[in-house]
C-alpha cells in the first residue's frame, strides 16, 4: 500500500479511486488506516465477499490472500486483472498509471 501512497496524487490527476479490499474487520481495518495516513478508500472484507466475487486467490501457504489488482472502469467493466502469484506479486505504479491514461484516452 505504500506503493500506491507514494503516487496517490498520479492516480487522483487521471480520475481514478483506488479502493484496496482486506480480509481484517471494520475496526482493525480503520485502526489500521487511521495510522497509516492512508488517503485512499480501504474497504474491510472479512467474509471475503468481495474477494470471491473478483476471484482473489487464498492460498494458506503463502500467507492467505494473494494480491489481486483490478481496473474497474467508470461503466463499472473490468478493464484490467492482475492475480499475483505471491505477496510481493504487485504491478508497479508506472504500468497501472499507463492503464489508466489509456482508459482516459480511449473514453475521449
Amino acid at each position: 500500500m505504500a506503493q500506491l501512497r507514494q503516487d496517490y496524487q498520479k492516480f487522483v490527476e487521471l480520475d481514478a479511486e483506488i479502493v484496496v479490499v482486506g480480509p481484517d474487520g471494520a475496526g482493525a481495518f480503520k485502526d489500521y488506516w487511521q495510522k497509516e495516513e492512508l488517503p485512499f478508500v480501504g474497504l474491510a472484507d472479512p467474509a471475503h465477499t468481495v474477494a470471491k466475487r473478483y476471484g482473489q486467490e487464498v492460498k494458506l501457504l503463502k500467507w492467505g490472500r494473494m494480491p489481486a489488482l483490478l481496473v474497474v472502469d467508470k461503466d463499472g467493466q473490468v478493464a484490467y486483472k492482475h492475480y499475483g502469484g505471491s505477496m510481493s506479486d504487485i504491478p508497479p505504479n508506472p504500468q497501472i498509471l499507463s492503464i489508466l491514461d489509456g482508459l482516459n484516452q480511449k473514453g475521449s
